[in-house]
């Protein structure tokens, strides 16, 4: 297992918000569109020009993800806690206002449309999305019906690509990726089959996104 270097995360990394964001002016779409100027890409171009991902190449959609996690993951990767060489390299170069501005972006964005498929979800994918397994709790105890996420931290999975869902349990088994609320997701991931993360991952990819706020407001069952 590769080591994963980490730096300190809290006081060193101070976050703007409220009317002191607002007076450093930051420009949000511009960053999403050009870049900032001092080494950070224009998120358009991986994530695209709606943060609507692209399935294919397992690179997720952002738009309408919580703020705050948003926020939370690019202080993992400006912190080298989550590894991912591309997003670290540009967290390094983004100011906490530029983060917390990018994030609220990208929050109050649409999110896009679920894949379109003509197969069924796997049958293996919603028994351990609704039902569990043994040991693996079903992941709608956190992240809701049809994956549509819980508050800031348990995240929406519906629409996300497949590809991404798959490498990112891969990534909580072998500890590349910090383990989430009370180290849930590294513990879950470690129990998971190949074929039932390949399952779950598909099944998510095939629920219909809704906005956060529209979640939040959903009964779980």
């Amino acid at each position: 297992m590769r080591t994963v270097r980490r730096r300190a995360l809290g006081a060193a990394f101070v976050f703007v918000t409220g009317p002191a964001l607002q007076a450093q002016g930051v420009d949000a779409v511009q960053i999403v569109m050009h870049g900032n100027g001092r080494g950070a890409h224009a998120c358009a171009a991986c994530h695209g020009n709606h943060a609507e991902g692209n399935r294919l190449a397992g690179i997720p959609h952002l738009a309408g993800l919580p703020d705050a996690y948003l926020t939370r993951q690019l202080t993992h990767f400006r912190a080298e806690a989550r590894d991912n060489p591309s997003m670290q390299v540009i967290a390094h170069t983004l100011t906490p206002a530029e983060i917390v501005a990018l994030a609220r972006y990208f929050a109050a964005l649409a999110p896009p449309p679920p894949a379109s498929v003509t197969a069924p979800p796997p049958a293996l994918g919603i028994a351990l999305a609704v039902q569990g397994r043994g040991a693996v709790p079903a992941c709608a105890a956190c992240h809701g019906p049809g994956g549509v996420g819980l508050g800031d931290e348990f995240p929406p999975l519906a629409g996300q690509s497949a590809l991404y869902i798959r490498r990112q349990l891969e990534a909580w088994q072998q500890g590349r990726r910090p383990p989430g609320p009370l180290g849930l997701m590294g513990a879950i991931a470690r129990r998971l089959t190949a074929a039932e993360i390949a399952a779950v991952a598909a099944y998510y990819e095939q629920q219909p996104a809704i906005p956060v706020a529209a979640a939040s407001s959903k009964d779980v069952p």
